[in-house]
């Protein structure tokens, strides 16, 4: 493989990546602003997982074995950008439905084209850290902008600022408010759409990757029932429900991060102010950078089961940190360091790993069987039972009890860590799953 070509795949996983991270943000305080129920912003917000859920059936079969994959890229970005910016201009609940569920059925799949096509153009599977650091690289790019963005320029510059330092802390101090804020949100869709689009275009120099069709036997199967069917083995049952576990404890985070950061320190929260809320988060994909980097030469040395035990593990010490430890900033920051050590040393291990171990034909199918629970039931669960866990289970005289709050995802990771060391078995390096079975 060519540096040109490692390179190209680094610049899918930047656009890819960039935008999911432009839009989703901002989106559980646009349609508040939008009047929206909370069943209807519930329906738009699950629109995604369901999309994951459906990509199993749809992406792999049509996909996967029908399509070219750069071609198949180019045609959902192309789409899915004109909904993203057609979501920008409807305040409507029906259209603006609608424009949500296309765009996700269209997206959600390319997560795991992208994947597909770095690892059927890269010798070791191991350097998909590398590749798959462009898309975090990403998600930071998209973040960081609109911090400056979203900036009330009046108040800044009534405040007569001095030199550079003094215009940015200023220009930081003062972000857009009320109305205001919710009509400029509207260009997170229009930047996400834009992004969409360029990708469509970057999709057709990408290496071509054909599709890869069923054996010869003269009837196709379906591809998801065939990475179904790899659940017979105990050890990718094992994974694939601890996938699972895992995925609800990382959407809590995403559930609750915001609040939690933001609440004053009598309210037990953290009491960072409320445009400092993103940067702060973003440290755990900043982070991320230098654990996608030394992913490969980790799974080398220590192997895929305890690497991805450590992956788990640092979910319950952040949210031990946050349980016991709220009134320390500086500890609070430092520990969303860790979220690079969870995304990267589990998640993405385990893209790595369904690589490695899934028979060649079905590993498209693979990738998406693992979506299922990453960016499906984990999503779905953890949104359905966050808010209701925050607002009433917990609840004390008006205020999120969070430290028992916290307390409930921490468990849930150290059995999941437990479960992964005492169950997981996988065959030894270079013995992949029989093709058929």
């Amino acid at each position: 493989m060519s540096h040109s070509t490692r390179f190209r795949l680094f610049g899918m996983m930047v656009l890819e990546f960039f935008i999911w991270g432009a839009w989703l943000p901002l989106i559980f305080s646009y349609l508040p602003g939008l009047n929206f129920s909370p069943l209807q912003q519930s329906l738009i917000l699950n629109a995604f997982p369901a999309a994951a859920i459906l990509g199993l059936f749809f992406s792999n079969q049509f996909a996967d074995r029908n399509f070219a994959a750069e071609r198949f890229m180019a045609f959902s970005h192309l789409v899915g950008g004109l909904a993203l910016v057609g979501l920008a201009l409807t305040t409507a609940f029906w259209p603006f439905f609608g424009l949500m569920l296309v765009y996700c059925l269209l997206y959600v799949p390319t997560l795991s084209i992208a994947n597909q096509i770095a690892f059927a153009h890269l010798k070791d599977a191991r350097d998909f850290g590398f590749v798959r650091m462009g898309g975090t690289l990403g998600w930071i790019m998209a973040a960081w902008p609109f911090t400056f963005i979203f900036v009330d320029w009046g108040k800044a510059q009534a405040a007569h600022p001095q030199g550079m330092v003094g215009w940015i802390g200023t220009a930081l101090a003062n972000g857009l408010t009320g109305p205001a804020l919710q009509h400029a949100t509207k260009w997170t869709f229009v930047v996400a759409g834009i992004a969409s689009l360029l990708l469509a275009v970057y999709s057709l120099t990408l290496p071509h990757t054909p599709p890869k069709k069923a054996g010869e036997g003269g009837v196709e199967k379906l591809a998801w029932a065939e990475a179904m069917k790899l659940l017979r083995h105990p050890f990718v049952l094992v994974l694939w429900l601890v996938t699972f576990l895992d995925a609800v404890v990382h959407n809590c985070y995403f559930n609750w991060a915001g609040s939690f950061l933001s609440a004053s320190r009598e309210a037990g929260g953290v009491g960072i102010p409320g445009n400092w809320i993103m940067p702060v988060m973003s440290v755990g994909q900043i982070a991320e950078l230098l654990t996608m980097f030394v992913l490969g030469a980790t799974l080398r040395r220590l192997g895929y089961r305890a690497t991805m035990i450590l992956g788990i593990l640092a979910y319950p010490v952040r949210f031990a940190v946050w349980a016991f430890f709220p009134q320390n900033q500086t500890l609070i920051v430092l520990v969303q360091i860790l979220h690079g050590v969870c995304y990267a040393f589990f998640f993405a291990a385990v893209y790595i790993f369904a690589e490695e171990y899934f028979p060649k034909d079905a590993r498209g199918s693979a990738q998406g069987l693992f979506n299922v629970m990453i960016l499906g039931a984990g999503v779905l669960v953890a949104n359905s039972i966050c808010p209701r866990l925050a607002q009433v289970t917990f609840q004390r005289n008006g205020v999120t009890d969070f430290h028992h709050l916290f307390l409930v995802p921490l468990a849930v990771a150290l059995v999941s860590a437990i479960a992964l060391a005492l169950f997981f078995r996988p065959p030894r390096r270079g013995e992949n799953l029989p093709a058929r079975g």
